[in-house]
């Protein structure tokens, strides 16, 4: 029997492009290498027993914010989002924080008085119009007529500059810091074109729908969708690893949620994708500690998310040292303490916490020491308190997940015209050479995170090939 549709990789993408389909009415089969879903959005028992991690994405500002995760019944398959106290903290050396709140007041208040004021006009525009904006910024930026294009273009000219020239419009270190900090999750120099929208879409996701982990870990995300998936009829296969396109079942079409260098390969699609560059990697370490994690900044104690590396320079410097690919140095972290918010994912008392720097892609050194030096910086003690480690770096992040290509977590350098015209110039960036085989990871728009808005959009994109199929 031929299948409508054949996906394969079962990450958040894959699955949201599964569901889709199925919720179409098409029959769909889902292929998966490893012996459980999810790609980057997992939870794994990574250091001792009773410490439930997550060995990539952990805090889903995108997710809770998806327009595709908002249209289907995941809580009816058990995830719920958990919102700590402050979304996202970012330390200085004196013991005080920036603070990204759930309202702009609090964020601005946070910056003191000579950027309060300019925080506030460059947010207002925005809040309370989530909902159009995500709706726009997630999906390819040519696919007709914004819903809002007022805001669409406001928005556009204001952060398609670097972030380097936004931090221009703030005075003082706490401001510039944490806009860089934000733009930072590009892992790009921060005077690339497009980092500017970056920060203010994470400050923006921060006031209007937090910045959320899922109690008992980010697999929950894809257990509901792998869940949901099966109620609508779909199947889903672990432990498949797929090498050529005729190992698969005859099907009308075939969705891949992996990295265009495995789709060319698998689909044979020779050097079709022979442009795409892959970016700078991260070097990551889970721990389990004695107790939570000793900040000198209060606001950092009931924060969901840290940004470790106070300043605009100091944050600059680390970004540019990974790009140009030397070793860090002073690393600018990106941390993560689920059980401030969620204690079911540690034993009673105990605690979990991740934390990752930015190093060059396909990197071979250890970073363990630059890291704890920098966390002790803003949490004295901290090592103290270290029950286990997992350490991860970009080998072991691509050996983890195939699509990280040299530990690349994001699937794709966020550098030049390829920070939106991914994975290549295209009027369907989701379809390829090969009729009736399309890509759905976060190699295309609108790009990484925990969201399924490219599985979503390729879904799209799939069924309208198969109704133009149809008429033929």
């Amino acid at each position: 029997m031929v299948a409508d549709a054949v996906v394969v990789g079962a990450g958040p993408n894959g699955l949201t492009a599964a569901v889709e389909l199925a919720r179409a009415g098409l029959s769909v089969q889902v292929y998966e290498a490893a012996d459980t879903v999810g790609g980057g959005a997992r939870t794994e028992e990574l250091t001792l027993p009773g410490f439930r991690h997550d060995p990539c994405s952990a805090v889903h500002p995108f997710g809770i914010g998806s327009p595709a995760f908002q249209a289907l019944p995941l809580a009816r398959h058990g995830l719920e989002w958990v919102q700590p106290e402050v979304p996202m903290a970012h330390p200085f050396p004196d013991g005080t924080a920036a603070v990204l709140g759930r309202t702009v007041g609090e964020t601005a208040a946070s910056l003191g008085p000579r950027d309060a004021g300019t925080y506030r006009k460059l947010m207002a525009p925005y809040t309370g119009h989530w909902d159009t904006i995500a709706a726009d910024f997630f999906r390819p930026q040519w696919a007709g007529i914004p819903r809002d294009p007022y805001r669409f273009l406001r928005f556009g000219l204001t952060g398609t500059p670097p972030a380097s020239l936004l931090a221009l419009r703030f005075r003082d270190a706490k401001a510039r810091g944490m806009l860089a900090g934000l733009a930072g999750h590009a892992i790009s120099r921060l005077s690339q074109p497009f980092t500017g929208a970056m920060a203010m879409m994470f400050a923006l996701a921060a006031h209007e729908r937090g910045w959320p982990v899922a109690r008992g870990g980010s697999q929950a995300i894809s257990d509901a969708l792998a869940g949901y998936l099966t109620e609508l009829g779909g199947e889903i296969r672990t432990g498949v690893t797929v090498r050529k396109l005729d190992e698969l079942p005859p099907a009308r079409a075939y969705v891949f949620d992996t990295s265009p260098t495995a789709l060319a390969r698998i689909a044979a699609l020779g050097d079709a994708y022979r442009g795409y560059r892959y970016g700078p990697s991260v070097f990551k370490i889970d721990y389990a500690l004695e107790g939570p994690v000793p900040w000198t900044a209060e606001p950092a104690r009931r924060a969901g998310t840290i940004h470790v590396g106070p300043t605009y320079t100091e944050i600059g410097d680390a970004l540019n040292r990974a790009v140009t690919g030397r070793p860090p140095h002073t690393p600018f972290l990106i941390t993560s303490q689920p059980t401030v918010v969620d204690p079911s994912r540690a034993p009673e008392g105990k605690h979990v916490f991740w934390a990752y720097g930015h190093v060059p892609h396909d990197w071979h050194g250890d970073a363990t020491d630059a890291v704890e030096r920098q966390i002790e910086r803003f949490a004295p003690g901290f090592r103290d308190l270290v029950l286990a480690r997992a350490v991860t770096g970009p080998a072991g992040l691509a050996a983890r997940n195939a699509n990280y290509v040299g530990g690349d977590v994001a699937c794709g350098a966020f550098a030049g015209l390829q920070a939106v015209l991914r994975p290549r110039l295209a009027a369907v960036p989701y379809a390829t050479r090969r009729p009736g085989v399309f890509l759905c990871s976060s190699a295309t728009p609108p790009g990484p995170g925990v969201h399924g808005m490219s599985g979503h959009n390729a879904a799209r994109a799939v069924l309208r090939h198969l109704r133009r199929a149809a008429r033929r």
